[in-house]
């Protein structure tokens, strides 16, 4: 049975990009498929000031739909973006965020969505910068790799 277990998770995950754009990851486990080039939707749970998925490969071009679902007692946030996005965030200075593309603040047992569009291949970086998290290890990222 452990052995199925890949194939199955696998198999899921093809069937819900196939069927509405809807990707789960394995936790800690880099996605097993290229995300995009269509919109897709992310379910991220912050768990143990956690992001589950932490890593995601996505297509040049791709625009996600991040959906953070927060089941710890505590607010966190996601930034996704360059370095620049994340400097200005470093410090945990910015309690709650305004909606603006790749930012979220999330309270305890909550959920919020926001969206971030890939447009450059490479790394980017994925974390919270609430005083702590960062360190802790609520951290993550998104491969953004050319179209074949």
């Amino acid at each position: 049975m452990k052995r199925l277990a890949p194939v199955v998770a696998a198999l899921v995950v093809g069937a819900a990009v196939a069927l509405g754009g809807l990707a789960l990851a394995a936790p800690d486990e880099p996605s097993p498929v290229t995300l995009g080039p269509e919109p897709v939707t992310v379910v991220v749970d912050v768990e143990h000031s956690r992001f589950i998925p932490s890593t995601l490969r996505v297509e040049v071009g791709t625009e996600v739909r991040f959906v953070v679902r927060n089941d710890d007692p505590i607010n966190h946030e996601l930034i996704v973006g360059a370095a620049d996005v994340h400097a200005r965030h470093r410090n945990g200075t910015e309690a709650k965020h305004a909606p603006r593309p790749g930012e979220l603040s999330v309270g305890p047992d909550e959920q919020g969505v926001t969206t971030y569009r890939f447009d450059d291949p490479g790394v980017v970086e994925m974390a919270c910068h609430l005083p702590g998290h960062y360190d802790y290890g609520m951290r993550g990222e998104v491969e953004v790799v050319e179209r074949p």
